[in-house]
């Protein structure tokens, strides 16, 4: 009987955003269970290294590193075309790459706004569909998009970021109805506030939620990981994050709004800080 390793030896894996926090910890998850990986980031350095040290380590038969910054609209287009000619197959999709901006809406940037809408939203979407078409003719495949628990609730001073996610949840749950019928299945992932760098790159390193309790990345990745693995459509990763989804089905919208308002603001000073993207 064949080990799970061997099972998927000549299977492969594309993640983006994989140089660091999550994208890291699920290119670690894969390797370990033997599929060759696509790893996808703008750190073609810290990319290489993370690269040979999964090979090495766990005797992968393929590992590709690409870099490309996906906040570019060609960029999509371009990683598929790069996959395409290495005459790869990708079976399993990971739409991890994501960013936010911290402020009021009408103070931040909107060309950085711009990026993070195609980063988070517009990437994942043309990724999803230019791969998919190989996995509908293979009638086998896994699609699995980060979103957040920001996708159950209105996101004051990250209201870009909260609507981004809203999107990617929403998205995530109509494929796995489309496709319910086929080998293949999509996994919303839905993580609350984790230690990774996403709130020093969006300018909140100083808000309530950014020094409050955070979940560590290896453990939201594993709680992916194993949810897609199962086929299953949605995971909450954390008991205290599972609490806060399952109170906002009950909860008026505008109280939530202030709910994550407070959360969002900074401790020592009640006006939200300045933005500060990527």
């Amino acid at each position: 009987m064949k080990t799970m390793k061997e099972e998927n030896r000549g299977k492969t894996v594309l993640i983006t955003g994989a140089s660091n926090g999550f994208g890291m910890e699920f290119a670690k998850l894969f390797a370990k269970d033997g599929f060759n990986l696509i790893l996808v980031a703008r750190s073609t350095e810290r990319l290489r290294r993370l690269g040979y040290y999964l090979q090495d380590e766990h005797q992968l038969e393929h590992v590709c590193v690409l870099s490309a910054d996906l906040t570019r609209p060609e960029a999509p287009k371009e990683v598929y075309n790069e996959v395409k000619a290495s005459g790869q197959e990708v079976d399993i999709l990971v739409n991890n790459a994501g960013a936010g901006v911290h402020g009021l809406f009408y103070e931040t940037d909107l060309e950085r706004e711009k990026a993070i809408i195609q980063l988070n939203i517009t990437t994942p979407v043309e990724l999803t569909k230019l791969f998919l078409h190989g996995m509908k003719r293979r009638n086998s495949g896994k699609i699995l998009n980060v979103a957040s628990t920001a996708s159950f609730m209105p996101s004051p001073l990250m209201a870009i970021y909260g609507a981004t996610k809203a999107f990617l949840l929403s998205f995530s749950e109509a494929l796995t109805n489309e496709l319910k019928d086929t080998g293949i299945t999509v996994t919303a992932l839905c993580p609350g506030p984790s230690n990774t760098m996403f709130f020093r790159r969006a300018g909140a390193a100083h808000s309530r939620v950014a020094n409050g309790p955070l979940s560590e990345p290896a453990d939201v990745a594993l709680d992916g990981y194993k949810a897609l693995m199962h086929g299953e459509t949605r995971v909450v990763s954390g008991l205290m994050n599972k609490l806060q989804a399952a109170g906002s089905n009950f909860l008026p919208d505008m109280a939530l709004a202030a709910t994550m308002r407070h959360m969002m603001e900074e401790e020592d000073d009640e006006s939200p800080s300045k933005e500060d993207i990527l």
